[in-house]
């Protein structure tokens, strides 16, 4: 019987053959590689450290992938598995670099040989289970603003997301930040999730927008009845500028009229400039942060919590954070300006989801395009633009 109406029919390859539907993504390997990612991950995460089987590096660099891929759940980490090309190349850029010591090390974390790329959806699910601190669930009191703290392991993406913003600083050195502070809402129809201000169920995390840079220097994930303003200052105090550790700190006085106190928006500055032009100068470098929200939950993960538990659905946020920030630097560090503006629809059409073969010749690897793409320019200079950028130590 036939497959359709056309004349065409699907069937499966009887053997492994290279092929990979995500040609552009090894590129996002060179980047991470330049900036420490993996080494990032290695210092300020231990839910795995002196373990068996799959590392920190790997989890968190894998749903990463899976993040700037389109997938949006654990599951679809199936799909990057089924990729023979990709994983091939994955396997060999893991090993890059490494002493002979290390890559042994490695090895012997596995009991059986290893034949898989990346992570199972039940490996993912026990890993993200680490982030969650069930003791913090106890304090929580029935109609009151609450933000559990991070345990040991959720707190560690705090300090990759530094590497990464001095990593970006470092490249551009900006004597002016312009930080948005601003919450967004992730509808969910989690059992335990709590209702938001618009009468739905939701969480509300809090991101700050750093407009010169184009990355998020901080998020804190939040439940959705906690307001947006809620110990906003704690979080702002609590963030580091990298490049920037000269700069004053800047007051935020309460303003009190006739014995009352208001709470008032405004623009905290530093710069000695007239009212008016300020407040184009700021319009002008804000306002951006609504669109990263967009990307966060609509062209990344960030829409699609995985788990009834706050602390896994907060390692889950960070990680889509991480691979907006890599995207992000990808664009206008290697890509160039065009390429700024464009969302993830537009940069995984032309550079990331390409068909192609992976080829091993002389113990390197070969990703062969179809004949005269026009995405291999691209690809060639964007690694030369890589290969060119000045690397931040890791510890």
């Amino acid at each position: 019987m036939a497959q359709g109406i056309l004349p065409f029919k699907y069937e499966t390859e009887e053997k492994t053959t290279g092929m990979t539907a995500l040609g552009g993504l090894p590129a996002y390997l060179d980047l991470a590689q330049v900036i420490g990612l993996s080494k990032s991950i290695q210092k300020h995460i231990k839910v795995r450290a002196g373990g068996q089987g799959w590392t920190d590096s790997q989890m968190v660099l894998a749903l990463v992938l899976l993040n700037l891929a389109g997938g949006d759940c654990v599951e679809d980490i199936k799909v990057l598995e089924a990729d023979d090309g990709f994983c091939e190349v994955l396997k060999k850029v893991e090993m890059h670099g490494l002493r002979r010591k290390v890559r042994r090390a490695l090895l012997r974390r596995w009991r059986k040989e290893r034949t898989r790329a990346v992570p199972s959806p039940s490996a993912i699910f026990r890993y993200l289970a680490q982030f969650h601190d069930e003791q913090q669930e106890g304090h929580r009191q029935a109609g009151k603003a609450f933000i559990p703290s991070a345990n040991e392991h959720l707190s560690g993406f705090v300090g990759i997301n530094q590497d990464l913003a001095a990593f970006s600083s470092l490249q551009h050195a900006e004597s002016t930040a312009t930080l948005d502070m601003d919450a967004t809402l992730v509808a969910t129809s989690k059992a335990d999730a709590l209702f938001c201000y618009k009468g739905y169920k939701s969480y509300q995390p809090l991101n700050t927008w750093w407009a010169e840079q184009e990355i998020i220097l901080h998020t804190e994930f939040r439940d959705g009845n906690v307001p947006a303003g809620f110990e906003q200052l704690r979080v702002f105090e609590e963030r580091e500028l990298p490049g920037m550790e000269q700069q004053l700190s800047l007051p935020f006085p309460t303003m009190e009229l006739k014995g009352k106190k208001y709470k008032v928006y405004g623009i905290v500055t530093n710069m000695d400039w007239d009212g008016e032009e300020l407040i184009d100068w700021y319009h002008k470098r804000c306002g951006k942060s609504e669109q990263a929200h967009a990307v966060m939950k609509d062209d990344l993960a960030g829409g699609k919590l995985p788990s009834a538990d706050f602390g896994e659905n907060a390692a889950w946020w960070w990680i889509m954070i991480l691979a907006l920030n890599l995207n992000a630097m990808m664009k206008k560090l290697a890509l160039g300006e065009s390429w700024q503006p464009k969302r993830m629809k537009a940069v995984r059409f032309s550079l990331i989801n390409l068909p192609g073969r992976v080829v091993n010749r002389s113990r390197r690897l070969i990703i062969r395009l179809t004949k005269n793409h026009p995405s291999l320019e691209l690809l060639v200079e964007a690694r030369k633009k890589i290969a060119m950028l000045k690397p931040v130590p890791c510890g």
